[in-house]
């Protein structure tokens, strides 16, 4: 097909079954070429058979496209081979670019980098195939609409905050691939990042929702210890092997020191489970996070307040203070029934680093000393907590009189 190209054109030029092409009767060499997926790329094309994609036409401008074939055709009059002759797109699978190249390094580079490729497979399934230069805006953006709105039979329903962060791992691996001269330019570079509404409000327990929340965890523990009791006195009457003795004044399993530690240390779900016990000093009553499980990869030192102290010695006492100290990969069922039998509702575990945030800031401790306790590594994300002392503020601004 040949035409004067426009931008309504090049916009507007529907998919079909097979590819096609569009030829620009204005500029000599210059061809549009759309793709059953919709994808669509200029083409320079400067003899028969010898051809170079300038581009995708979501990113490259028509003029700009006329302007670079414009070069090449008149390189191919006087040199008979123009400089793009020597650059080649990149055809290289989105899969084959993740096992061959992007994988090793995330394993050995990033926190997570194995989470992080395994995340990319899982939420791009049908794009492992594709070239890495065929992935463009308009491809996010069908896939964001299924992701979000109406996903396909035997997918899952994800929040706008999860499919954003789905993006964000595709967005970082595709910018390793131009770094490495795989690919001529980050495609989904310049996406308009998707919005996802931060939580209007930092919860944090009030003082009858701890009272509840302390309550609620000494029942349970009572009621495990217990159960523990009763079931080693049945397996003795019949000669069996006894599980190992809880006792009476310590705790039924691990959800309360975790919860505890949680609650006056402010650490991270993720800190907290790979915590060991050589990172912890009861004797200076200090707790070292390491800086390969820190969000900020720096290491940072926590002193323990007497809750901390006696949660982590009684269960010290009670398993033994080697290895790991939880020992656990998750808690998300017991959390979620705790929560349930002590009547608190809109609380997730990680609100409870909020909760140690807000008693501090509560009792006056300054903000920045709140972000390093926290790993902030920006006080932009510490200032969250800058309402919950009126009386600090109120105080500055009383100095000027």
């Amino acid at each position: 097909m040949r035409t004067t190209l426009t931008k309504r054109i090049v916009a507007t030029s529907p998919p079909q079954e097979r590819p096609y092409e569009i030829r620009d009767m204005a500029m000599k060499g210059l061809i549009l070429r759309v793709q059953p997926s919709g994808y669509k790329a200029f083409i320079v094309e400067w003899a028969r058979g010898k051809r170079r994609t300038l581009g995708a036409a979501a990113h490259l401008s028509l003029d700009d496209a006329r302007a670079q074939t414009l070069q090449a055709m008149s390189e191919a009059l006087q040199q008979r081979l123009p400089a793009i002759a020597g650059k080649q797109v990149s055809a290289m699978p989105l899969g084959q670019f993740l096992s061959a190249h992007y994988e090793g390094w995330a394993v050995a580079e990033l926190r997570g980098g194995a989470r992080y490729v395994e995340r990319i497979r899982k939420s791009f399934p049908d794009w492992l195939g594709l070239p890495l230069d065929a992935l463009d805006t308009a491809k996010v953006e069908a896939w964001w609409r299924g992701r979000v709105h109406a996903p396909k039979e035997g997918e899952r329903l994800v929040t706008k905050a999860t499919a954003s962060r789905d993006l964000a791992c595709l967005r970082s691996a595709l910018s390793k691939a131009v770094e490495w001269k795989l690919l001529e330019a980050n495609p989904l570079l310049g996406l308009r990042n998707k919005t996802v509404a931060p939580r209007s409000v930092v919860r944090y327990l009030s003082p009858a929702e701890e009272k509840r929340l302390r309550a609620t965890l000494a029942r349970r523990d009572a009621f495990l210890i217990a159960g523990r009791e009763s079931a080693n006195q049945w397996r003795d009457q019949r000669d069996r092997p006894l599980y190992p003795v809880l006792p009476r004044d310590g705790y039924g399993d691990h959800l309360t020191p975790l919860v505890l530690l949680a609650m006056n240390t402010g650490l991270r779900r993720r800190e907290l489970l790979t915590l060991r016990w050589a990172d912890i000093n009861l004797e200076a009553k200090i707790l070292t996070v390491r800086a390969a499980v820190a969000k900020s990869g720096k290491q940072r030192f926590i002193p323990l307040n007497a809750d901390a102290h006696r949660a982590l010695s009684k269960w010290a006492a009670q398993g033994g203070a080697d290895g790991e100290v939880f020992g656990i990969r998750d808690a998300k069922t017991a959390w979620r029934n705790l929560l349930e039998a002590a009547e608190i509702t809109d609380f997730r575990f990680h609100d409870l680093r909020h909760h140690f945030a807000s008693r501090l800031v509560r009792v006056g401790v300054d903000l920045n000393t709140v972000r390093e306790l926290l790993g902030h590594a920006d006080i932009k994300m510490t200032l969250r907590y800058a309402h919950l002392c009126p009386d600090t503020l109120a105080a500055a601004v009383a100095r000027l009189s």
